[in-house]
């Protein structure tokens, strides 16, 4: 098995998740949906979130969107498993990742998503690279929740990843791992990405819509147009609940 080669210009490689290496609808809408269906929501988190809502409405609907999370009050951590023999790659997404590895680029999740659904992803990520003869950690940037007993709380500890704060955890990771930002990739699908890609010098969107087509246009960033949809194979799948039960994700 070939191990990725260090770098002395250390390179990052910042891939968004949802919709980007992972088809639509997002990681976390699939989980509220396979929560609900299960009936493991309390039927007080709807109003709690509500009431959140309502708290957080005056930021931003972004805000709101993606930093309110009470319809996970009291739900056990665990039940992230639940999506684990679902989970989807892009085929193209995941030979891209192979190749920045095989250059020795450092690979890093920047997702909005849950810690641990990203988490989980990352070591989905990894399973895959092992197959085709390359080691590599993925690393994970993403929405941090506090925790009590192994139920979360609702709470998002510190910011919730998207716009801006994806900017401060690539300068964070960038300050910490020494990577040269102007030799570093980003890949993102929509404007919300926008903020992350320009932190690098070379910026790739994937699978655009119009607008984020436009901007790529006009910044000369690659367009990557990615549809062959990957369920992980049994060897893969295997490794990925193996690692999953060690590193208690």
């Amino acid at each position: 098995m070939s191990t990725a080669s260090s770098n002395p210009n250390r390179v990052g490689t910042f891939f968004d998740v949802d919709g980007t290496l992972v088809p639509e609808p997002s990681l976390e809408r699939r989980f509220f949906e396979r929560l609900r269906w299960n009936g493991a929501i309390p039927l007080a988190n709807y109003l709690r979130w509500s009431m959140e809502a309502l708290r957080l409405r005056p930021k931003g609907i972004a805000c709101l969107a993606h930093g309110n999370k009470f319809y996970l009050r009291g739900v056990r951590t665990d039940q992230v498993f639940q999506l684990l023999e679902s989970i989807l790659f892009y085929e193209e997404g995941i030979e891209r990742v192979t190749w920045h590895a095989r250059q020795g680029h450092e690979v890093v999740l920047v997702s909005g998503t849950l810690e641990p659904l990203a988490q989980m992803v990352a070591t989905a990520l990894e399973c895959e690279l092992e197959a085709r003869g390359v080691e590599c950690h993925v690393q994970v940037c993403a929405t941090r929740m506090e925790e009590d007993h192994g139920r979360w709380t609702g709470r998002v500890i510190g910011d919730a990843m998207h716009g801006e704060a994806k900017v401060r955890a690539i300068a964070r990771l960038a300050q910490e791992h020494r990577f040269d930002l102007n030799l570093s990739h980003a890949y993102g699908n929509t404007l919300v990405d926008r903020p992350m890609l320009s932190m690098v010098g070379r910026a790739h969107a994937v699978n655009p819509g119009k607008e984020m087509a436009t901007l790529a246009n006009l910044f000369d960033w690659p367009v990557w147009h990615w549809h062959t949809e990957k369920n992980m194979n049994g060897q893969s799948l295997s490794h990925l609940k193996t690692k999953c039960a060690d590193s208690q994700i």
